[in-house]
């Protein structure tokens, strides 16, 4: 079994993940980061790498893909041990240090763990169409990688929220059509987004397949002919396309962390503010996946409690230090690391 000893470890290479790397580099305080995505960058790398984010201070407009590239730059020079493909399982206490074991042999020993796990281990909620694994990452996908395969093509999109909007938008640009299909009159997206949906309605790029359910996909060898729907009343209409991206949110859990012991709310997992310490001494909660009152699901919010948490870690790694808190302005890159 590989040892890994470390000061910190941070569960989930998401970009609040990412940032506590840099958080705690800038507090000489080593850190190891497991996640059990293939690569860095969670939700933002899996799910939609090129979908444009608007909150990030001094960006204007980034995509996913690019903010993780500059996040994975700004931490390149505290060199962090990175695990990929597996995720954490038992965990031991002894003498106030964490010992835990990963899905792939590797045992890791810290001082403190952060747990900036997002929503959890996630997978697609997927439409329940019998022979849709038929279709997947052929003709069907559950998220955008690379928006160029859709060029002038016929899409349908499924689905009611945020994503499912933003991509009927983002894709309109570049496809022939887009099929708009929904089970209800109502979306649930921001209204401004809902606007420019039916702005492009009215201008012939999207047709709104509103309310219907999905019935059936036929196609063969992987490519779809024509997706199936079915109205409130049965009446079928059929919708020739060449994909089919269904947006129907994401299933989560924590998996083994449930086992922790933690303080578990509506599948998040409750800390303290002003430290985002959870009921166990020396374990944090940052990002998507913690909870307090008042908490908002930004990634500009999970940032700053990567910071707070950093800030409580100082005092278990270095119990006989005290902080003398700098501003990066003054301390700077180099002189932490020399």
């Amino acid at each position: 079994m590989k040892k890994i000893e470390t000061d910190v470890l941070i569960i989930g290479a998401g970009p609040v993940g990412l940032f506590s790397v840099f958080e705690l580099g800038q507090l000489n305080i080593k850190s190891c980061v497991v996640d059990s995505l293939e690569e860095i960058g969670g939700q933002c790398t899996a799910l939609y790498p090129e979908k444009p984010i608007y909150d990030i201070p001094a960006y204007p407009e980034i995509s996913a893909k690019r903010l993780i590239e500059k996040l994975d730059t700004q931490i390149k020079p505290f060199n962090p041990d990175i695990l990929l493909n597996q995720r954490v399982e038992k965990l031991c206490v002894s003498n106030s240090e964490f010992n835990i074991s990963t899905s792939s042999e590797v045992s890791i020993k810290s001082k403190c763990i952060i747990i900036a796990a997002g929503n959890g281990s996630f997978g697609p909620n997927k439409p329940p169409i019998l022979n849709i694994g038929e279709f997947e990452n052929k003709s069907v996908f559950y998220s955008v990688k690379d928006k160029s395969k859709f060029k002038d093509s016929d899409i349908c999109i499924a689905g009611g929220g945020d994503s499912a909007v933003d991509w009927a938008i983002e894709l309109s640009e570049i496809t022939n059509m887009i099929y708009f299909i929904h089970r209800r009159n109502k979306l649930r997206a921001a209204p401004s987004n809902v606007a420019k949906l039916l702005e492009l309605e009215k201008k012939g790029k999207v047709e709104m397949v509103i309310p219907y359910q999905l019935d059936s996909i036929v196609g063969s060898n992987g490519k779809i002919d024509m997706i199936v729907v079915r109205d409130l009343e049965n009446n079928i209409k059929n919708i020739k396309a060449d994909f089919f991206l269904p947006f129907f949110g994401l299933s989560n859990e924590l998996g083994p962390i449930k086992e922790w012991e933690l303080n578990i709310e509506k599948k998040g997992i409750v800390v303290e503010q002003s430290t985002c310490e959870t009921n166990k001494k020396g374990i944090f909660a940052i990002g998507d996946i913690c909870q307090y009152p008042g908490k908002l699901k930004l990634i500009l919010t999970g940032f700053s409690e990567a910071a707070i948490a950093a800030h409580q870690c100082y005092k278990r790694v270095f119990p006989d230090k005290h902080l003398h808190f700098e501003y990066s302005t003054t301390k700077g890159i180099n002189n932490i690391l020399s």
